[in-house]
């Protein structure tokens, strides 16, 4: 026994071992199964889901512009050989990522909170350290250890997952988060990355001190997305200062870039907030002025909006709306697919009318052969302009009685949209002004006839204080069309 229990020990010591791995940046060794070769099969596997999910956002100089100082980065980073490639996503929330072997990603949301390139740079540095230093891998590595699951999209039930497909395929890796000493890490390399590119590291800190304030400013609402998925190291604002002390003492140069004229000349015109022509919620209705419809999301529910899907949830997370378009080219072949899906046991269905559409309505219970759990399914399909659009609310059949009033008011809500004030309505956009004469941040705005109650969401955005004083020909971030 006492054999046998020594080579149980040696081969467990050893598949360890094996899972070893030298760390770029540390040049220690850290757990990894995973190799680099597989590391970059990751990203390039999971970034057609990403750009799914979000969409690209078009604009050349911009792209080009991130493009550029990323590769710049990139050569002077610990792993200076990975194919970089760097993307502004169309999405209004307040993020940047990185997937494993060399993708890095920005919204065009955390895009109109900076306020010079230095800050740019060093939200850009942070994120290739979370490559060179191999945190997604390590994380990755750690719950396959762990034997533990990814979560994905809205905050909702685990039995979810399954059906949120465009929300499942690699955002997995989106949403992992990082461990604090990890945050930590890729603060210090998104320091020394900038700095040897010739940024000033100390805006980085201030940037932070922005993603602070727009956090408190949301209350109850959603916090910025960098910090759901970058947890705060404690005393960051301090930390990442020191550490820019520190690296412009050990560096060549004696002046660093802020380039703020130029970063906010750079983003002149960038869309602020929801795109319309994506669809947007106004007095909990959403309205798709392209394709012509609408209907209503019940009181405080969320919606994540992407170019494949919506999804709609309640608070509590315990069940979900889909609205998507169907492949199938007819109600019936709709309607058959969902019925024939693997562990779909069929309750009932109808043919009926949706606001005039054609419509089938089938309800369904589908069994997770993992844990028994059976999910209740109420499915709307409906035809629109040879369109087969398709509505799926989901809970346990335990609670779905709870939700089902609420799925059939959405659902059955769905008509076509005709009001040409929610067809023809324009995003806002970032557009950059010039004050006139000296005084304080909020006058300023004032001058430029910006509503009242938008001084302090428009003071966050411009990184500064209601109270801080602008001096004639200063640059500022306003909002307009």
């Amino acid at each position: 026994m006492k054999n046998q229990f020594y080579f149980i020990f040696f081969i467990i010591i050893s598949l360890i071992a094996s899972g070893c791995a030298r760390n770029p940046v540390t040049g220690k060794r850290q757990l990894s199964f995973i190799s680099k070769k597989q590391e970059i099969a990751m990203g390039q596997q999971n970034d057609p889901a990403i750009v799914a999910q979000f969409g690209l956002y078009e604009d050349a100089k911009i792209q080009r512009f991130i493009s550029q100082k990323g590769q710049q980065m990139a050569k002077i980073s610990h792993r200076p050989k990975l194919n970089y490639e760097f993307k502004v996503l169309d999405s209004p929330v307040v993020n940047a990522f990185a997937l494993p072997g060399g993708y890095v990603y920005f919204t065009r949301g955390i895009l109109a909170h900076f306020n010079n390139e230095a800050e740019f740079a060093g939200v850009l540095g942070h994120e290739i350290g979370h490559i060179t230093a191999r945190h997604s891998v390590s994380q990755q590595s750690k719950q396959i250890f762990a034997q533990l699951g990814l979560v994905a999209g809205l905050v909702l039930s685990p039995e979810f997952g399954q059906y949120a497909q465009e929300a499942s395929q690699g955002l997995g890796l989106l949403f992992l988060k990082f461990s604090r000493d990890d945050e930590s890490q890729s603060d210090e390399l998104g320091v020394s990355y900038s700095t040897k590119i010739g940024y000033d590291a100390h805006q980085m800190a201030n940037f932070f001190k922005t993603l602070d304030r727009k956090s408190t400013a949301s209350g109850s609402q959603r916090i910025p997305e960098f910090y759901s998925t970058h947890p705060d190291p404690a005393n960051r604002f301090e930390r990442v200062h020191e550490l820019a002390a520190k690296a412009q003492k050990k560096s060549n140069f004696r002046n660093y870039k802020v380039n703020r004229s130029e970063y906010l000349n750079l983003i002149d015109g960038l869309i602020y907030g929801e795109d319309p022509k994506q669809g947007y919620v106004e007095n909990n209705v959403f309205y798709h002025p392209e394709l012509l419809f609408e209907f209503p999301v019940p009181n405080n529910w969320q919606v994540l909006n992407s170019p494949t899907q919506v999804q709609i949830a309640p608070q509590d997370g315990n069940a979900m709306t889909i609205f998507t378009l169907a492949a199938e080219k007819s109600l019936d072949e709709a309607a058959n697919a969902i019925i024939g899906a693997q562990n779909m046991t069929l309750i009932d269905q109808r043919r009926s009318t949706v606001n005039v559409f054609p419509a089938r309505i089938l309800l369904t219970d589908q069994t997770n052969q993992q844990d028994g759990s059976v999910i209740r399914i109420l499915t709307y399909l409906i035809q629109k302009d040879n369109v087969i659009y398709k509505f799926h609310g989901l809970a346990l059949r335990a609670n779905f009685n709870n939700y089902q009033n609420a799925f059939q008011r959405i659902m059955e809500g769905f008509r076509a949209l005709k009001d040409p004030s929610k067809i023809d309505r324009q995003p806002e956009r970032i557009r950059i002004k010039t004050v006139s004469q000296n005084g304080t941040f909020q006058q300023a705005m004032q001058s430029f006839n910006m509503p009242r109650n938008r001084h302090e969401e428009l003071a966050i955005l411009n990184g500064m204080l209601l109270t801080d004083r602008v001096t004639s020909g200063t640059q500022l971030k306003v909002i307009g069309e």
